[in-house]
C-alpha cells in the first residue's frame, strides 16, 4: 500500500524516514522552484542522477509535488472536454465571445478562433475540402495569415457554387482564399449546388470537368464545413441554390432540422433521403463521413439543434462552435 501525504497537515509522509522526506522535499525545490537541471541537482548533492529522477517521481507519487493548471480567461479547456467525451469528438475549439451575444460578433469569434485552427493543424499533404454556402467559413478565410510556405496540398469545393454574381463571388472566395492561405493548388466546381431536375444533375456530372472535382472528394483528407438549419441562410438565399418553400416544408414533415453541405439529417443525425439528394451537386454523406477529419465551424443560437444532429449522426468528428452553444450542447 502506497504511503499516505497530506499536504495541509505540515508533517512527513506516513512511513518515509525523516531524512528521505528531507531529501525529496530538497530536490524537489531545486528541480520545481529554482529551475535547476537534474545533473544539476546530482551533482551539487552528490548523488547519481538516475537517483535525481526516481526522488522527483517519488515526490510526485506522495503529492510533495501537485500540478495545477490555471485556465487563462477566455479559455474553456473543460467545456471543450466534455464536448468531446459527449459527442466522441477527436478536438472541439471553443472561441470565447466575451459575453456578445449578437450573430455577427459569436460568427465573427468563430471565425477567427478556425482561422487559428487551420493555420496550426493544416500540413503539406492535405487535401481539404471546403463548402461553398456558409458566412461563418467566408468569415474563417478572410481571418487566416497566408502561411509563407505550404501548408496544404490542395483545396477542393464540394458543393456547386455557382449562382448569383455576388454569390459566385463568395463561393470562388472560399475556395480560392483557403487555396492562397496555405499556398495549395485551388480546384473549382463551376457549377450550382442545386439544380432543377436529376436529369440535369446526371448530365453536369459526366462533363470531364466536373467528373474530375467529384474523382478528387474521393481522397479528401480534412473536410471543412458550415452546419445549416432547414431555413436557409441569407448567403444561401441570395445565391439561387436555396431550396423553395414548398420542398422545405417537405423536409420538415419527413423530420429534418439541419443540413451539411446541402444534404438534410433529422435530429438523431440521420440522413434524411429525399428526391433533392438527386439535383445537389455536392459530395454525398457517405463520401463525406469517409473523410478523415471532418471540421464543422458554426455556432449560435439558431443553429445549435442542427449542430448537435450532425455531431450524434457522425458528421463531423471536430467542432469549432461559441461558447453558448457548447453549454447547450451537453445541457440535456
Amino acid at each position: 500500500m502506497s504511503p499516505k501525504f497530506d499536504a495541509n497537515a505540515g508533517v512527513e509522509p506516513y512511513g518515509v524516514a525523516d531524512e528521505h522526506t528531507r531529501l525529496l522535499t530538497k530536490v524537489a525545490r531545486m528541480y520545481h522552484e529554482r529551475g535547476l537541471r537534474q545533473p544539476q541537482i546530482a551533482e551539487q548533492l552528490h548523488i547519481s542522477q538516475p537517483r535525481v529522477s526516481r526522488l522527483l517521481k517519488q515526490a510526485v507519487a506522495l503529492g510533495i509535488v501537485r500540478t495545477v493548471v490555471i485556465t487563462p480567461r477566455g479559455v474553456h479547456a473543460e467545456l471543450e472536454e466534455a464536448v468531446e467525451q459527449r459527442y466522441g469528438l477527436t478536438e472541439v475549439v471553443i472561441a470565447d465571445t466575451d459575453g456578445q451575444t449578437e450573430e455577427s460578433a459569436v460568427t465573427q469569434a468563430i471565425a477567427s478562433a478556425a482561422a487559428v485552427y487551420l493555420e496550426t493543424t493544416l500540413i503539406r499533404n492535405d487535401r481539404v475540402g471546403i463548402s461553398s454556402w456558409s458566412g461563418t467559413l467566408l468569415a474563417t478565410v478572410d481571418a487566416m495569415h497566408p502561411t509563407p510556405s505550404l501548408s496544404a496540398e490542395r483545396v477542393v469545393q464540394i458543393l456547386g457554387g455557382v449562382g448569383t454574381s455576388a454569390a459566385q463571388s463568395a463561393a470562388t472566395r472560399l475556395t480560392g482564399g483557403l487555396a492562397r492561405n496555405t499556398r495549395a493548388e485551388a480546384v473549382y466546381l463551376v457549377a450550382p449546388g442545386l439544380v432543377a431536375t436529376p436529369a440535369m444533375r446526371d448530365a453536369l456530372v459526366h462533363e470531364p470537368s466536373i467528373a474530375s472535382v467529384i474523382e478528387a472528394w474521393q481522397d479528401l483528407t480534412v473536410a471543412l464545413v458550415g452546419v445549416g438549419s432547414l431555413a436557409p441562410s441569407k448567403l444561401l438565399r441570395q445565391s439561387g441554390n436555396a431550396i423553395a418553400a414548398e420542398e422545405e416544408q417537405r423536409l420538415r414533415e419527413v423530420g429534418a432540422i439541419g443540413d451539411v453541405c446541402m444534404r438534410f439529417f433529422d435530429e438523431h443525425g440521420q440522413h434524411v433521403a429525399s428526391p433533392l439528394d438527386d439535383r445537389v451537386l455536392g459530395i454525398s454523406a457517405e463520401t463525406l463521413k469517409k473523410v478523415p477529419r471532418r471540421v464543422g465551424v458554426a455556432g449560435g443560437e439558431r443553429k445549435w439543434r442542427a449542430i448537435r444532429a450532425a455531431l450524434s449522426g457522425g458528421w463531423l468528428n471536430v467542432l469549432i462552435t461559441d461558447h453558448a452553444t457548447a453549454l447547450d450542447l451537453v445541457a440535456d
